[in-house]
């Protein structure tokens, strides 16, 4: 479904991508069918989400102090910890990966792309880009279809 490159995609096992995919589909599936409200409650939902960045930026830090502390207070050994999350998280920035990705992308964690395509086909469907001029399709599309469709552009 999402057409732009993204280095956690990139570095997902494509079932766990198609899975987070359908989630995605499913969910604007479903509020095609509710309320103007329903719809606008669900777009607040997912302002509030956390993505997988948000995710890896503060459980990094928190991990790596952690070891620092326990490193200072109790026993040096546990100064190897804030060294491997460090290179973890320096790894991430690089390439877009670290060994946490796979397990948080597994527990449903997405990229703030991936929230932003359910957010916006969300916001097709509620009518916030009525006003905006018209492409004629020959093939008619459920609207929830055609939501998803323009925000994979």
């Amino acid at each position: 479904m999402l057409l732009y490159p993204d280095r956690v995609r990139a570095h997902t096992a494509p079932h766990v991508n198609a899975k987070i995919d359908r989630c995605i589909e499913d969910s604007v599936q479903r509020y095609s069918r509710m309320s103007k409200s329903d719809i606008s409650r669900r777009i607040e939902e997912l302002e509030r989400e956390w993505d997988i960045e948000r995710v890896i930026e503060v459980n990094a830090p928190t991990l790596a102090l952690t070891g620092l502390t326990l490193g200072i207070l109790h026993d040096r050994r546990w100064l190897a910890l804030p060294v491997g999350v460090m290179s973890f998280l320096l790894l991430h920035g690089v390439q877009g990966w670290c060994p946490p990705i796979p397990v948080l992308r597994r527990l449903g964690f997405r990229t703030r792309d991936e929230i932003n395509a359910e957010k916006y086909a969300l916001k097709a469907l509620r009518g916030d880009f009525d006003d905006l001029p018209k492409f004629t399709n020959q093939s008619p599309m459920p609207r929830a279809d055609a939501a998803l469709v323009a925000t994979s552009l």
